[in-house]
Order: structure tokens, then C-alpha cells, then sequence
């Protein structure tokens, strides 16, 4: 392993590319490796083994290609085994992602949270210890957003009507709820970040991980 190796990213599709692009703009002296496995997208509709499976795939392949570090730019991967590739590869740092609760709470009181997820991320016992240092405090809804990520992967989040009509069905029931903040829990819904801050206003603040994620790669490298 080389400091001048590539950090592999890989993904469910296409929305690790934001990672791509935070981690790039963040390290832009870095190489970057990024797999997108758009073929078998998208992971939150599958089983915890399905997951598994193709993770233990990609990971094997980004290591033949000598990586030296992989960043897992997808919550649904994270949720299901980043402890398993952990131990499978001890000789690696392996990032793994997770909604952006801490931010939207710190150093805050009374917050009411709005996390967009996938289902597997939003039912997992991961989110679920997650949400349980803060839901004393805080008072944390849930949503979960297929219809984002199935947008990104068949291109029609270039459609804007296509895109508000998602949007007004997974935010619409939540404008009595007086919320705070919104955490984007994909990396996929990252694309959305500009509309749902135009739809929400600028009171409502709209947080993602991406940044988070691209300080501890920096840290552990």
C-alpha cells in the first residue's frame, strides 16, 4: 500500500458520485476509484444478505485494483455490513456513511429533525441506536424516499415536474411539524438538496453527510 494508491468509493449507482465530488474537491491531490454497481441498484428494496453479498464483491474488486482506503458513499451498505468489511479487511480503512443526525442537533435544543432515508437504512437497529442518543431531546421523523433514488438511476431527475411530485409526496406531511432541519440519509437525494431547500425555505436547514464523511477519510489516512 502506497500513499500515491487510489481510495476506492463505490456506491448502489450513481449517487456516491457527491461523495466523489466532496472527497475530490476536499483531497484534490488524491486518486479515486469509484464503482457504481447501477446493475443491481437500488439496495434499500433488498435483503440484508443481498447487500452483503454484492458489497463483499465490490470490495474485492476495488482491492485487486490496490486501493487503499474504501469509502462505502451509500447509508443502505453502511447499515448492512460495514462492521463485516471491517474484519474482513483488517489492513484497510473502511468509511462507512450514516445519516447526519449529530449535526442537524448539536449544541441545539427542541429540534424537530426530518430524516430521508432508504427503508433498509430507516428500519435498521444502526439508525435505530442512532436515533436513540438524540430522540429524548429531540423529536426525529422518519421517511423513507424510493421514488429519489429510482429517479437518479433512470435519469429522469432531469425532469423537474417528475422531481416536485416526489418531493411534495414524501415532505407534504410533514409542513404542520414546525421541522428544523432535514437530513438527506442518501447519498442519492444529495442531487435533490437545492429543490428541497427552495420547497422547505431557508429556515429549514438541509444537511447531508457527504462532508462529515470526507473529513474522516482525511483523519484516518
Amino acid at each position: 500500500m502506497k500513499k500515491t494508491d487510489a481510495i476506492g468509493i463505490f456506491d448502489s449507482g450513481l449517487g456516491g458520485i457527491s461523495m466523489l465530488c466532496t472527497l475530490s474537491s476536499y483531497l484534490p491531490n488524491e486518486k479515486y476509484l469509484y464503482y457504481g454497481d447501477c446493475a443491481n441498484a437500488p439496495y434499500g428494496t433488498k435483503s440484508r444478505e443481498e447487500i452483503k453479498e454484492r458489497c463483499f464483491a465490490i470490495c474485492e474488486e476495488l482491492i485487486q485494483r490496490g486501493v487503499k482506503a474504501i469509502v462505502i458513499a451509500c447509508n443502505t451498505a453502511t447499515s448492512a455490513c460495514v462492521k463485516e468489511l471491517r474484519k474482513a479487511y483488517p489492513q484497510l480503512s473502511i468509511i462507512g456513511m450514516e445519516p447526519a443526525l449529530k449535526p442537524a442537533v448539536i449544541h441545539k435544543k427542541n429540534q424537530n429533525v426530518l430524516v430521508l432515508a432508504t427503508a433498509f437504512t430507516l428500519r435498521e437497529k444502526k439508525f435505530s441506536d442512532l436515533m436513540s442518543l438524540y430522540e429524548h431531546e429531540h423529536r426525529i421523523y422518519r421517511q423513507p424516499c424510493p421514488k429519489l433514488v429510482e429517479l437518479m438511476e433512470s435519469g429522469d431527475f432531469h425532469d423537474p415536474q417528475k422531481v416536485d411530485d416526489a418531493l411534495f409526496e414524501y415532505l407534504t406531511p410533514y409542513q404542520d411539524c414546525n421541522i428544523h432541519s432535514i437530513v438527506l440519509g442518501c447519498t442519492h437525494f444529495v442531487f435533490f438538496k437545492k429543490r428541497i431547500q427552495e420547497l422547505c425555505g431557508n429556515h429549514v436547514e438541509v444537511i447531508d453527510g457527504n462532508m462529515g464523511t470526507a473529513r474522516q477519510v482525511k483523519h484516518l489516512l
